[in-house]
């Protein structure tokens, strides 16, 4: 029996030395126990089949599936194809990077608080924030997250989203609000953008803040600086959720006067999957450090003068501060985190 188990590790010489070591003759004495008719006379199952015939059977299966590598597919709603150079797969399937938990010992996680410290400079300096964290779990809950920030800075009641966003992360965020004595108030688009004069006749000194998206669900750049000023006139935080992979090309939110800024980062390095995982960013103001959610990587000098990388403040965590802190997320996507590094790395400045 044992050696038609293709899979399992021990070998027949390994069973016989157990077997001896426990006084049995076989596998089979060790069932004397139970009777014979209540045992499986024969299981129904094909036998065995060697790797190259299963790898043969699966790629014949997938094979059947419609697949990008031979269609074009437009459907965007925030899932993009790009393409990913090999080093990335490479680098971030490395042990060291690929099962790793979160790195509350620094003294054994140096590669990986590097790694997200460098994913948090890149962030920063893309989007022309001061400070940006770990990650989040999605481009929705990263917005919902900046919503709730928004809440508690402002101590305010009305939180105005724009009808543009896309309808999944208004969604959520209306999950994230719906035991909150909060509102969520939704602002008329025209031509395909967020009107000014119906945020204007809507927002006032109770508004929170004001969420847009740029580019929005439909594909149009937001009058930015615009809805900038209108939202800053009424002392709101104006929120920008943004396409990471515009921002080569158009203005970042942190020059047209953004006070958080978030997204997803599934198009920066990471595959479509059938629509996930995802993850998202957050960037803030200096002024919001002590605010906002997630982990934060910072870089200090040890006991012997070297750099080093560690989890910094942390009082803001549920790990520490429970029912009081900025969020209640936990382990973020820092494997997804870290392909966008990397993938940010390989591309430069010049590739975005």
């Amino acid at each position: 029996m044992p050696g038609k188990i293709n899979y399992t590790p021990n070998t027949e010489s390994d069973i016989k030395l157990m077997l001896k070591e426990i006084g049995v003759n076989s596998i089979e004495d060790l069932l004397a126990d139970i009777p014979e008719e209540l045992l499986c006379k024969k299981i129904n199952i094909p036998a065995g089949i060697s790797e190259m015939e299963l790898k043969h059977s699966l790629k014949s299966l997938s094979d059947k599936n419609a697949s990008l590598n031979k269609y074009a597919s437009y459907l965007g709603a925030g899932t993009y194809e790009h393409f990913i150079p090999c080093i990335v797969d490479h680098l971030s399937s490395r042990g060291e990077f690929y099962t790793c938990y979160t790195p509350y010992q620094p003294e054994v996680s140096q590669g990986t608080l590097q790694g997200i410290y460098e994913f948090q400079s890149m962030m920063c300096e893309l989007l022309a924030m001061d400070v940006a964290n770990a990650s989040m779990y999605d481009g929705a809950s990263a917005l919902a997250e900046a919503a709730m920030l928004a809440i508690r800075y402002k101590q305010k009641k009305n939180v105005l989203i724009s009808k543009t966003v896309h309808p999944e992360y208004r969604e959520v965020i209306s999950t994230y609000l719906q035991e909150l004595d909060v509102k969520l108030i939704e602002v008329e688009m025209e031509d395909g953008i967020t009107s000014i004069s119906n945020l204007d006749a809507m927002i006032d000194n109770n508004t929170a803040c004001v969420l847009i998206q740029t580019p929005n669900f439909f594909g149009c750049l937001e009058e930015t600086e615009e809805l900038a000023g209108l939202t800053h006139k009424n002392e709101a935080l104006f929120v920008a959720c943004v396409n990471p992979m515009s921002l080569g090309i158009i203005k970042p939110p942190g020059e047209y006067g953004a006070d958080i800024a978030v997204g997803d980062i599934q198009a920066l390095g990471n595959y479509i999957n059938y629509g996930g995982p995802h993850a998202g960013f957050f960037a803030v103001n200096k002024e919001f450090i002590r605010k906002m959610p997630g982990r934060l990587a910072g870089a200090t000098v040890d006991t012997k003068g070297r750099r080093a990388f560690t989890l910094t403040l942390q009082t803001r965590e549920q790990h520490i501060r429970r029912a009081k802190a900025t969020s209640n997320i936990c382990t973020n996507q820092q494997l997804l985190a870290l392909r966008t590094c990397i993938y940010l790395s390989t591309l430069g400045k010049e590739g975005m």
